[in-house]
């Protein structure tokens, strides 16, 4: 049984930094990744990493997002830096197995405001 486990998400400031974390088990997965769900708005993929540690970023946090993944641990991260208020969204953890089932996280709160 797959789980997904996030952690990391919370209040901060404009401009300011957040880790978020998501602990995985029950399976290896071919990619990892992020989405994000802001109010009144439909789930966008922010960011993913392969197995082979290829990553891809939405446009809108190229350059103030990474995202990491410990295959080891089977845990993925997103680091956020220079955050803006509309960054905030619930944020989902999202993997792929090698056998094609799509899982998800039940999400954290990011909000960035002053």
């Amino acid at each position: 049984q797959v789980q997904l486990v996030e952690s990391g998400g919370g209040l901060v400031q404009p401009g300011g930094s957040l880790r978020l974390s998501c602990a995985a088990s029950g399976s290896i997965f071919r990619i990892m990744g992020w989405s994000r769900q802001a109010p009144g708005k439909e789930r966008e993929p922010v960011a993913a990493v392969t197995s082979g540690g290829t990553t891809n970023y939405a446009d809108s946090v190229k350059g103030r997002f990474t995202i990491s993944r410990d295959s080891a641990k089977n845990m993925v991260y997103l680091q956020m830096n220079n955050l803006k208020p509309e960054d905030t969204a619930v944020y989902y953890c999202n993997v792929h197995s090698y056998m094609g089932s799509n899982y998800w996280g039940r999400g954290t709160q990011v909000t960035v405001s002053s």
